[in-house]
């Protein structure tokens, strides 16, 4: 019986080692195949940019990826700075707000006791429940500040100052009353330490709150008008691509229009555009808000907290019974800052300098002219009581019906710093509003103007690959 023929060629008997593979044939399996597959991506990239209907397709992938990364970054970019605006409005400037008014509340709680004690006989119900009002007005501020303050250990730590030591001052302030109401010298000393207290313990705990919220709030303006320079950079950069790519196909293809990528090029100047006037628009708000609204409010309370403190120097002074040489140091320390050396400058005058570039400068000449008013009472004040004269000077600074007292002109001063600070407080509002307004329907628009110019380029690049088939 014949043997079939075999084919023609080596053969291979068992345990004969298999013919060598041809070059860059071998194969790899496990995790070295999938540590191998970038670079097998990569030698096919090149291997396909080498001819032009391959890097066409390199351009449109490339094109498209950087639309739609721009569409993302750019609009993240833009709903965190809307998100950080609407922060300002709804949380930041009320919890600044309420850091402010512990400290307002907390110092003319100080001067209204003072005031209070000076007064002979029957202690007048309308300081009793002034101060009463200040000390739950302090409470509640305190309570919504500290809701904000865990996550800074500086502010916790002046909120737990405050809510330690401020149920000392009240009991001191209640144990001051009940001697003097008795006629017991001591109600003087009783009054003494409760305001030292409050002078070195309570107030710079309020003030270090007030400082570090306001902080707060003015570093998230800072943020809100800030640049989103990743966006811009991104958005530049496809803009740059896609009118090289077109350039590209000019010289290649000698057609001078591409719809697909004039398409691509038109979504992203528009969202250029666009993006540039809101964000400059927005920017240009903020800053107005901060520089008439929170730089106002600040310079206000400031000099309203100067005034209050400086009110129970005064009071504190009598109440001395000439041992109040340091109160009216203080006292005359407290309206420099507040009014200047000459009474037009200090705090005052620099809010008005800066409410005059909005305009509106009646209420900040009305503070100006009831602080001189005031400090005219007070040396009216000390003349009196250095004279011996101490009923007077007393009625002179309590009694709000005495004509040209230090009460009244006081009090006027303060009601024009209140309708500052609302003032100031509402262009805050009006402005950051504004910005948020500007940015409406950015984000989304960015997004949508992103995918058109991806579209836009996969089919004007498409329409050139056709061409070659």
């Amino acid at each position: 019986m014949a043997t079939p023929a075999r084919p023609p060629g080596p053969q291979r008997g068992p345990g004969a080692e298999p013919p060598p593979r041809a070059p860059g044939a071998e194969t790899r399996t496990g995790i070295a195949g999938l540590f191998a597959l970038p670079g097998l991506a990569v030698r096919a990239v090149v291997r396909s940019a080498a001819t032009t209907p391959g890097r066409l397709s390199v351009f449109a992938v490339g094109l498209v990826l950087l639309a739609l990364i721009t569409g993302i970054i750019g609009a993240i970019s833009v709903q965190d700075k809307k998100d950080t605006i609407n922060e300002l409005i709804d949380h930041r400037e009320p919890l600044a707000v309420a850091a402010q008014q512990v400290y307002r509340s907390l110092s003319d709680a100080d001067a209204t006791a003072a005031s209070a004690f000076l007064a002979t006989g029957t202690e007048p119900p309308a300081l009793r429940e002034r101060y009463e009002l200040d000390v739950a007005q302090a409470g509640s501020a305190l309570a919504k500040a500290a809701s904000d303050a865990g996550g800074v250990p500086e502010a916790a730590a002046q909120v737990d100052m405050i809510n330690q030591k401020f149920p000392v001052y009240t009991g001191l302030i209640e144990t001051a009353r009940a001697n003097n109401r008795q006629g017991f010298p001591a109600g003087a000393s009783y009054l003494r330490e409760a305001s030292e207290l409050m002078r070195t313990k309570i107030l710079p705990a309020a003030a270090d709150l007030y400082r570090i919220d306001t902080e707060r709030l003015m570093a998230e303006q800072d943020d809100a008008t800030g640049v989103p320079w990743v966006a811009g950079v991104l958005i530049l950069a496809l803009l740059g691509s896609l009118i090289t790519t077109q350039i590209y196909l000019k010289r290649r293809t000698n057609r001078v229009l591409n719809v697909g990528l004039l398409v691509a090029t038109g979504a992203v100047v528009l969202a250029l555009l666009w993006s540039a006037v809101a964000l400059v628009v927005q920017g240009i708000a903020v800053g107005s808000g901060g520089e008439n609204g929170t730089r106002q409010v600040d310079l206000a309370v400031q000099a309203r907290i100067a005034a209050q403190q400086a009110r129970a120097d005064e009071t504190l002074t009598l109440v001395a019974r000439g041992d109040g040489a340091k109160y009216e140091k203080e006292f005359v320390e407290l309206t420099a800052k507040m009014v200047g050396q000459d009474g037009r400058g200090g705090l005052l005058g620099e809010l008005r300098t800066l409410a005059a570039d909005g305009g509106n400068t009646e209420q900040v000449d009305r503070a100006i002219n009831e602080a001189g008013a005031w400090l005219e009472a007070h040396r009216k004040v000390r003349e009196n009581d250095d004279s011996g004269k101490y009923a007077e000077a007393v009625s002179l600074a309590i009694d709000e019906r005495v004509n040209g007292g230090a009460t009244g002109a006081f009090l006027r001063m303060d009601e024009s710093l209140v309708a500052v600070i609302k003032d100031a407080r509402q262009e805050f509002v009006d402005e950051t509003s504004f910005a948020d307004s500007a940015l409406t329907l950015l984000a989304p628009g960015i997004a949508v103007l992103a995918v058109i110019a991806a579209a836009g380029a996969t089919m004007g690049i498409r329409e050139r690959l056709m061409e070659y088939r």
